[in-house]
């Protein structure tokens, strides 16, 4: 008895021991699971990230937002600088700074930025593209860029540069004649600028970009540009794509459209009202691609139908928050015909009416494109 007791007990003894180590290794994998490498104190993954490749940090930060933004945007860009400043034997042809979490470059001092690029423009007699978007780049440095690089420059990116003056990138303008595409902020646009683009000696211009950004309403002041000079311009590189990104409140908009512009894509990424789509159906005849991210609660009906009158090249167009009735889309897409190669407008923006309901408007769209269109749904996740 006292063995078979002695026996219950042990057997009592052993099972308690595999629940308890069962419960741990419950514990331990509920606590596995629930562990999110990605909500790791910062000061610990940047210590990690310290011991990696400057190419690793890069495809580290793009596992999870959190390691995006520990990926230190100033020690990659204190790393990028230091590659920069041992190019003294190599000649680039192509260089582009591009930082996975901004700003980056703007964080470092800006003597520092500027002499490893100096090393750069120097000694590479032949770079012929550069990108050099939210950087401390200067005046000064972009003379050193012409200085050495002028014969074979074709490409120049630097937007949100805020230490170009508009004479910075006009000597750029006036040196390298062979610029085909060329981005920059809307502050750096001017008059000579366009009449440097147009001189005999300046090869047709392929690409102009134009970022119109506001981030403070009412303290931004924008110029306006002569049609003179965008006359030239255009006289001088008639096919020139014109790019025009706009991030404006409301009350900015007042210097902008109000005679034709020779502007081929415009998107507004703010709201923008029925009056400003109005005078760009008005002023914008060359107009390939518009997109409109919002307007309101006022159908932009009759602006659509003055966009398709006026501009005979459009073939791509996007509506987000906007209006629109079935009835005025549909005579839009008919106006315009085959050539709307791009429509993707939101199933909200279409407003059923007495002609077309919405399970209607789409065999009626297809039937003027020429293929089968659906409005895009919104996504339900």
């Amino acid at each position: 008895m006292k063995r078979g007791g002695g026996r219950d007990s042990g057997h009592d003894s052993s099972e308690e021991g595999i629940a308890e180590k069962s419960k741990r290794l419950r514990t331990a994998s509920e606590h596995s699971q629930t562990c999110d490498w990605g909500n790791l104190l910062q000061d610990i993954v940047l210590q990690v990230f310290k011991y990696l490749p400057l190419l690793d940090r890069a495809h580290a930060s793009q596992v999870c937002r959190n390691w995006n933004q520990v990926d230190s945007s100033k020690e990659s860009a204190e790393a990028a600088c230091d590659i920069l400043s041992q190019l003294v034997n190599c000649s680039l042809k192509t260089l582009g700074l591009i930082s996975t979490a901004r700003p980056s470059f703007m964080d470092l001092p800006k003597s520092h930025f500027i002499s490893a690029l100096t090393v750069v423009f120097v000694n590479s007699k032949s770079l012929s593209s550069l990108k050099i978007d939210d950087t401390p780049v200067d005046d000064p440095s972009l003379k050193v860029l012409v200085a050495n690089n002028s014969d074979t420059l074709k490409l120049l990116k630097m937007s949100s540069c805020p230490h170009v003056s508009p004479a910075g990138i006009l000597c750029v303008a006036d040196q390298c004649h062979g610029l085909r595409e060329l981005a920059l902020n809307y502050h750096l646009l001017s008059d000579e600028l366009l009449l440097a683009l147009s001189s005999e000696k300046h090869v047709r211009l392929e690409h102009l970009r134009i970022d119109v950004v506001s981030e403070n309403p009412g303290q931004t002041h924008f110029h306006t540009i002569q049609k003179s000079s965008w006359d030239a311009f255009i006289r001088h590189s008639p096919k020139v794509n014109l790019v025009m990104y706009f991030f404006l409140y409301e009350e900015e908009f007042d210097p902008f459209f109000r005679y034709e512009i020779p502007a081929t894509h415009l998107y507004f990424g703010r709201s923008v009202s029925k009056d400003v789509l109005g005078r760009v159906g008005m002023t914008c005849p060359r107009l390939v691609e518009l997109v409109v991210c919002a307007n309101g609660l006022r159908p932009l009906d009759e602006e659509l139908i003055r966009i398709a009158e006026r501009c005979k090249n459009l073939s791509a167009i996007g509506l987000g928050e906007c209006e629109v009735s079935c009835s005025a889309f549909v005579e839009f897409v008919k106006m315009c015909g085959g050539r709307l190669s791009q429509l993707s407008i939101m199933e909200e923006v279409l407003i059923p009416d007495q002609k077309y309901s919405l399970e209607q408007i789409h065999w009626e769209v297809s039937k003027h494109l020429g293929r089968v269109w659906f409005p895009d749904m919104m996504p339900t996740w």
